[in-house]
Order: structure tokens, then C-alpha cells, then sequence
């Protein structure tokens, strides 16, 4: 990406994923947004075997310390640094007390959550937590994990909760607040109001004042703090750090250069989430049993959609292949191109299994799980490693058709357009089969999607662009800044 002139306000992104964080520096220079990339970092869970927190953890000391060098390395290269957004992925928290941090967030993956699942069907059913929240059923949901953290008696010890996103912010500025459309995503924010639903805690016996005061994309949190601004060797009082659309989803739909409104997107990545951008949630007993979600966007959208499984599939076949350890995702540049030509290269059908089958969540051996899931089938399973990532590909297009088909038909929508943002928009094979198999002109790009959505948002908080700008107007210098890709059906 192309440099910007050292007189431009900067804004810092840190956009946090499952296998990686980096920070983002973007600059607003003639109605166009330039970003460089001034620190990645890996980000691998840890296990822990013993004791009452044994299981899948995220090392959130270690991500922090990335964070803050990574924000310190864009302090230094960017003289007018004057605000900072995070984002990352959803549901999962820290524990405090007294300001302190009480033991090691857990991982979405990990498998206590089923437990949790249960204890909050005993107090209510799927149909009344759809109607006061909205969202699809997933077992690592937040309610799931605090009702299972609540009955190994270690949520009692805390006095405050925050989502991973707040938490950062929280440790750059001394401020605990929680971001809207993170909070959507809880189980505990209200579909009706977008407040913390208190009556729902209580009925599940959390405190609501575990929870902290919402702030919705585009406010500001609050300066650095004198500590954490002589770290990063920046001037504290010049570095606000702004609330985005944390839930990195809400970021990147924030950056899809619609063109169309009632076009579908795909934010591809780890997960898949696949639907649409509404006005208003969907909450029919229909969207229910279909698993969709209304989560909150920036501005007060609504993100309908479904989650899908996304390259984690590829990922963590990849990892097993190469022997790697568990939760460390992703593969050299050369050995997926290397694997996605082969896959390309593969003559006649290949068969497709459900990407949604709960089995493929956990990290693990992936290609094995695929194979049994054709063999409980009696169908002849994928053979060669090029067989089993075109089967991996072709399953997830399947997965998308039949998600944006069933999204139209709940919404009254009508898509023509598919666009598809993040790193799944770079996978020339992923969109060619999504164009086909859903019948729709493929629009990919731009990869970087939710670092814009949150630079974005910075830049009208901070006044580089009209404090008035609508998100259509935001998604305007998205497709004067960056090219994207087309795929025909």
C-alpha cells in the first residue's frame, strides 16, 4: 500500500483474529484512506491440563504486550497519532476484581460452555432468548460460558466483566466501557433497546453491575493513560482511544463497498459470516429455527446473518499436515498456493459435507473429522490432500448458497450481489465457487476490510471526515480507495 504524507492526522487500528493481531496505521489524504501495516503478531491459545482452569485459554499477557509494542511502533512512525480503535472477535471476556485481572480468559473452543448450555435451558427456552436477544444459538455464546463460570463459583469473585476488545482498552486507558455491537453478541443486550438486559441477568443469577456503561461506535473511551502513554511513547493528552465497531464483523460489514443495499456480504476469515444489512432485526419463529442473528452494526444496523465455518477448516487441516500444535492456524504463503492450485487442478466431482456440523469447531484433526463424517455416510470420502481442500472449498460455497437463499426468503430481500471482504476474498477458487454455486455476481474485496470499517470510524469521530457522514458515505471512500475483484456466475 502506498505511503502518506507525514503532515496527515493518523488513526491506529489494533484488529485482534483468532490466529493473529496486527496494528494498522490509516491516514485520510483527498477522499482516500492509506493504511500501512506496522506490526503483526501471532496469537495462540494456550492449554492449561491441571487445576480448576484447566482447558482452552487465550495468553491475553502476551497479546497485550504485542498490542502495546505494535502501538508503540506506530507512535514512532506516525508523529500525529491522534486515536486508537480495537477490535476483535466476539463473546469472550476477562474477569476483574479491583481492577485486576482474575486468572486466564478462556477460549470460545473450549468445551465448557456445553455445560452452560444446559444450566440456561433450565431457566429459559431458545424461543424467549431469541425474542429478548436476537441471536442464533451457539454453545460458546457469553450467557453459555458465565453460566458455567458462575457454577464452578469463580464469577462471584469478580466485580467486573469486559469483553477482550474493552479489556485492551480498558489496560491503555483506565476507563471500563463496553462497545455496543461486542455487547450484541453476549446474549444479555436487549434486541428491543440495545441495553443490557438486567432482568435476564438476574434470572440467571449474574450481577448486573458485573457490566460496564455502553458506548456505541464513535464515541470516545478516553486518552491514554500517563502510564501507558510513556510506553508507547506517545503524547497522552493527543491519543484518544475511540470505541469502533469492535466486534471485528461489525468492522468489516462496516467496510463492504455496497453498491447495491440489499446486496448479501461474507465477511470470510476463521468463521464465515454470511447475510444481510437491515434496518430493523428479524425475529420470527422462522429466523429462529433457521439460526440466524441480528447483531448490532455500526450506526445502528443490523447484521443478519448465520455464522458459517470459514477457512478454519483449511487452516487446521493445513496444521495437521505440517504436524503443527494446537490452535496455531494458518500456512506459509507457498504451501497454500501450492495447495489451492492442486485443489483448482482436480477433475470431476468431489463430494460436499455440512461445513455447520458441530464436530469441525474444536481444533483437532480436520481431515480426519471429514472423513468420517463421509464414512458414517457410506459415501467414498475425499482421497488426496488436493481432494480434501477443493471438498473443504465446494462444501463451504454450498454453505453460503444455501445461507444467503434462506436469508432472502426470511428478509423479503432479494440479492443479486455477493461481496466478500477478508482474507477469504484473496481465495480466487473460494469466490469462483461461491459465484457458481450461489448463482450471483461475486464482488471480493477489499481484504482489509475490518481494519477500515474501524479506521473509518475513527476518522469521522476525529473529524477527518464529516461528523454527519452516513455509513454510505464511509463505504463511498472504500471503493475510491480500494480495487476489488469481479466474479461472474
Amino acid at each position: 500500500m502506498r505511503g502518506a504524507s507525514a503532515q496527515a492526522p493518523a488513526l491506529a487500528a489494533v484488529d485482534l483474529g483468532a490466529t493473529s493481531g496486527r496494528v494498522v496505521l490509516g491516514r485520510l489524504e483527498e477522499g482516500r484512506l492509506t493504511m500501512e501495516q506496522v506490526a503483526r503478531f501471532p496469537n495462540t491459545p494456550v492449554r492449561f491440563t491441571e487445576g480448576r482452569g484447566e482447558g482452552l485459554h487465550w495468553n491475553i499477557q502476551a497479546l497485550y504486550g504485542a498490542v502495546e509494542e505494535g502501538l508503540g511502533r506506530a507512535a514512532a512512525a506516525a508523529p500525529g497519532l491522534c486515536s486508537i480503535g480495537i477490535d476483535s472477535w466476539a463473546v469472550d471476556y476477562g474477569l476483574l476484581r479491583g481492577g485486576r485481572m482474575l486468572g486466564v480468559p478462556y477460549h470460545y473452543r473450549d468445551g465448557r460452555s456445553a455445560r452452560g448450555v444446559e444450566l440456561v435451558h433450565a431457566v429459559t427456552d431458545g424461543a424467549e432468548l431469541y425474542a429478548r436477544n436476537g441471536l442464533q444459538h451457539l454453545d460458546f455464546t457469553t450467557l453459555f460460558q458465565l453460566a458455567a463460570e458462575r457454577e464452578s463459583g469463580f464469577l462471584g469473585l469478580a466485580d467486573r466483566l469486559l469483553l477482550l476488545p474493552d479489556l485492551v482498552a480498558y489496560w491503555l486507558t483506565g476507563r471500563a466501557r463496553a462497545e455496543a455491537t461486542n455487547a450484541s453478541t453476549t446474549g444479555l443486550l436487549s434486541v428491543a433497546d440495545r441495553s443490557w438486559d438486567t432482568g435476564l441477568m438476574a434470572r440467571l443469577g449474574f450481577d448486573p453491575g458485573l457490566f460496564a456503561d455502553l458506548v456505541r461506535p464513535g464515541e470516545r473511551i478516553g486518552p491514554l493513560t500517563p502510564e501507558a502513554a510513556g510506553r508507547l511513547g506517545t503524547d497522552r493528552d493527543g491519543v484518544q482511544v475511540t470505541a469502533v465497531g469492535s466486534h471485528d464483523t461489525a468492522s468489516a460489514v462496516a467496510a463492504v463497498p455496497f453498491e447495491d443495499p440489499d446486496a448479501a456480504y461474507i465477511s470470510s476469515g476463521t468463521w464465515s459470516l454470511v447475510g444481510l444489512e437491515l434496518d430493523r432485526p428479524v425475529l420470527t419463529a422462522r429466523a429462529r429455527e433457521a439460526n440466524f442473528t441480528n447483531e448490532g452494526g455500526v450506526d445502528g444496523r443490523v447484521r443478519f446473518l448465520r455464522n458459517v465455518s470459514g477457512l478454519w477448516l483449511l487452516s487446521e487441516s493445513i496444521r495437521t499436515w505440517r504436524g503443527g500444535t494446537e490452535g496455531a492456524g494458518g500456512a506459509d504463503g507457498a504451501a497454500l498456493e501450492d495447495l489451492l492450485a492442486a485443489a483448482a487442478a482436480v477433475e470431476g466431482q468431489v463430494p460436499v459435507f455440512d461445513a455447520a456440523d458441530p464436530r469441525f469447531v474444536p481444533p483437532g484433526d480436520m481431515p480426519a473429522r471429514i472423513r468420517g463424517w463421509f464414512e458414517e455416510r457410506g459415501v467414498r470420502p475425499p482421497g488426496s490432500r488436493a481432494e480434501v481442500v477443493r471438498s473443504i472449498l465446494e462444501s463451504l460455497a454450498a454453505a453460503y448458497a444455501r445461507t444467503i437463499d434462506t436469508a432472502e426468503e426470511l428478509s423479503g430481500r432479494k440479492a443479486g450481489t455477493v461481496h466478500v471482504v477478508g482474507g477469504g476474498s484473496q481465495n480466487a477458487l473460494l469466490c469462483r465457487l461461491t459465484a457458481r454455486r450461489t448463482g450471483r455476481r461475486v464482488v471480493a474485496g477489499p481484504v482489509e476490510a475490518t481494519a477500515i470499517g474501524n479506521l473509518l470510524v475513527q476518522a469521522r469521530a476525529a473529524g477527518l471526515v464529516d461528523p454527519d457522514a452516513a455509513l454510505e458515505d464511509l463505504r463511498a471512500i472504500v471503493r475510491a480507495s480500494f480495487p476489488v475483484t469481479v466474479y461472474e456466475p
